[in-house]
């Protein structure tokens, strides 16, 4: 689904609790933000007819001129079903029964995994899952993406998510050769293992489905005095404006590549504008990342 402002300009906007959106999106709409990803944390903690009654008052409420509905998420463990992820499948195949009526065609969320276990340990539960969900929205005209984020674990061991990089993401998308799966990519994430996020973005850009607009600050003379193991912080999340990446560069391998998506600012990381600071923070990220993508769409007197 093409989200692109007119002239092919990409879209900036932000994320959203998913049951808190009809009354935040009137005043988010009013400040500028052109696009909205909502998100629901292990839960939609709703059934589908009443995910279908809040789509339309979001939508309701939506300045239809100027934003739009990018994506709706589900972040948990599909893949451990237990305690808080119980609900967690039943999510996933709600939101994509309902992503339509949103507005969207995209569902986004972790991609799971088999807790404390070596990431290839997961891909037989990988394909199972996600076979029947990747068919279950390909039948229904939507996409998944899958969010970059380690959530703390690593190649040998950890909870939430294999989604981690390159080697998992190859693995993944061999267990499941669908074309409507697809990647959530930020640099943050990439970052926080000291990843080049540019390189990366460029060889795997036609599998980026969304982009969170999350940034990183690497504090360099740490990593070279104590490494990344001692026990003084080396990298903070940052929102956009404020961090490492060149998010000129982000845009234009984005533009270049024909992606037709959004890149929507994941708020709530920055260790210094949040709290009272949160809003205007994001406020600086939107108005610096719409200047990344080129500005405005001025209509051309030529």
């Amino acid at each position: 689904m093409n989200q692109l402002l007119p002239g092919g300009l990409i879209r900036v906007g932000t994320l959203i609790g998913g049951g808190a959106a009809p009354d935040l999106l009137p005043k988010l709409d009013a400040l500028g933000f052109e696009s909205f990803g909502l998100t629901f944390w292990q839960t939609t903690n709703m059934d589908t007819p009443a995910l279908k009654e809040l789509a339309k008052k979001v939508r309701a409420r939506l300045d239809a001129k100027n934003s739009l509905i990018s994506s709706v998420g589900v972040f948990g463990n599909p893949l451990a079903p237990t305690d808080k992820n119980a609900d967690c499948v039943k999510s996933w195949e709600r939101v994509i029964d309902t992503a339509k009526d949103f507005g969207t065609d995209l569902v986004c969320g972790f991609a799971g995994r088999i807790v404390n276990q070596p990431i290839p340990d997961s891909m037989p539960a990988f394909k199972k899952t996600f076979g029947e969900l990747a068919r279950r929205a390909k039948d229904q005209g939507v996409r998944i993406a899958f969010e970059n984020c380690d959530m703390g674990g690593n190649w040998k061991t950890g909870d939430w998510n294999i989604a981690q990089g390159p080697a998992a993401w190859e693995l993944m998308f061999n267990e499941v050769p669908m074309d409507n799966l697809g990647l959530e990519w930020e640099p943050c994430h990439q970052m926080v293992g000291l990843v080049d996020p540019i390189p990366q973005l460029r060889k795997w850009v036609q599998k980026v489905f969304h982009v969170h607009g999350k940034d990183a600050t690497i504090a360099w003379d740490i990593v070279k005095e104590h490494g990344t193991k001692g026990d003084r912080p080396y990298v903070w999340h940052r929102t956009p404006g404020f961090g490492d990446t060149n998010w000129n560069d982000v845009c234009t391998i984005l533009m270049q590549s024909g992606y037709q998506g959004t890149i929507d600012i994941e708020g709530y990381h920055d260790p210094v504008h949040r709290k009272e600071l949160e809003l205007s923070g994001q406020l600086r990220g939107l108005h610096y990342l719409k200047a990344c993508r080129g500005g405005d769409p001025i209509p051309s007197p030529f």
